[in-house]
């Protein structure tokens, strides 16, 4: 009989070994990939933004408490969307490659991640900072996961439901350091909410055949390209002027009236473009981009214009 010893077990070990660490690590990278982390990253910033152009002192443990607490409420929704919309997810090139459609992840994993999310999340905005800003934190959960997420298969005009969670984290941010719903607030919201619809009107556009195999209502499919180039036009009219009521309010100053106030008009260009022009998937890309930029580029403005109004 050949003898069992260390030599012959060495191997298998070292295999295990290997394998041990690289599948914690990709778990990790897909329980991250569950929470949208781009999105996340821009929650982090305007709900930052939202506490920040408050312009009420707040403590570091309480501001720390509003964004982290935001950010998870916003990756427990996301989490719990994937797992709803795992079989749409796997039609869609953009989507099959995440976890559960493409079978890295047990529905059941992700469903216990997203909710334990949302169930950390909501209590600490609530003790932490406001009870108005959990408050909003749990209606943003409810319409994003109960109404926006299921809608998609029925309406385009989930795109509008939708806008609605996707609007209030700077709004959450806002009240986690005043705790009143503030007309400061209120216009940082309506900023958001309007952006979301040309900003969603254009990944329909160039995303229009996966969205039309997956069964996703989106306004492209249902209403025609020259019907949604007009939406996404007539949405980004105020983008232009709104920022600069914050003005007036003592919230922004000159860099939000030149940046923003020329980002919008840009921004405005790119949709009338739209009008005028066929081919739709180059320009649907490039509209898209230009929304992430104008919103970035409003943010940093709206932050600058803060940081001197402290410093002043």
């Amino acid at each position: 009989m050949a003898q069992v010893g260390p030599t012959t077990l060495e191997p298998n070990v070292a295999v295990e070994a290997a394998n041990a660490p690289q599948g914690a690590a990709q778990l990790v990278r897909d329980l991250v990939s569950l929470t949208k982390p781009r999105l996340s990253s821009l929650v982090l910033f305007t709900a930052g933004g939202g506490l920040w152009l408050s312009d009420v002192d707040v403590s570091w443990p309480t501001a720390a408490a509003a964004v982290l607490g935001t950010t998870m409420v916003v990756g427990g929704a996301n989490a719990l969307n994937c797992y709803l919309e795992r079989d749409a997810d796997l039609l869609m090139e953009r989507t099959r490659e995440r976890p559960l459609p493409a079978r890295r992840m047990q529905p059941s994993l992700a469903l216990g991640f997203g909710v334990l999310l949302s169930m950390v999340s909501i209590p600490l905005l609530t003790t932490m900072t406001t009870p108005l800003a959990g408050l909003l934190a749990a209606i943003a959960l409810i319409l994003y996961v109960l109404v926006y997420t299921p809608m998609k298969r029925r309406s385009s005009l989930s795109t509008l439901v939708g806008a609605i969670p996707g609007a209030l984290p700077p709004l959450i941010g806002w009240t986690a350091a005043t705790g009143r719903l503030d007309v400061g607030g209120l216009l940082l919201f309506s900023i958001l909410f309007l952006w979301q619809i040309p900003h969603s009107l254009a990944i329909g556009i160039y995303r229009s055949a996966e969205y039309e195999k997956a069964q996703l209502k989106v306004f492209p499919n249902e209403h025609g390209l020259a019907a949604t180039r007009r939406q996404a036009f007539l949405y980004t009219i105020p983008l232009v002027v709104m920022p600069l009521a914050l003005i007036p309010l003592g919230l922004a100053g000159w860099t939000t009236l030149v940046v923003g106030g020329g980002l919008g008009l840009w921004f405005l260009g790119l949709a009338w473009q739209g009008l005028r022009q066929e081919g739709e998937g180059p320009w649907a890309r490039r509209f898209f981009f230009a929304s992430l930029i104008y919103l970035t580029g409003l943010f940093a403005a709206l932050g600058l214009d803060g940081l001197w109004r402290a410093l002043v």
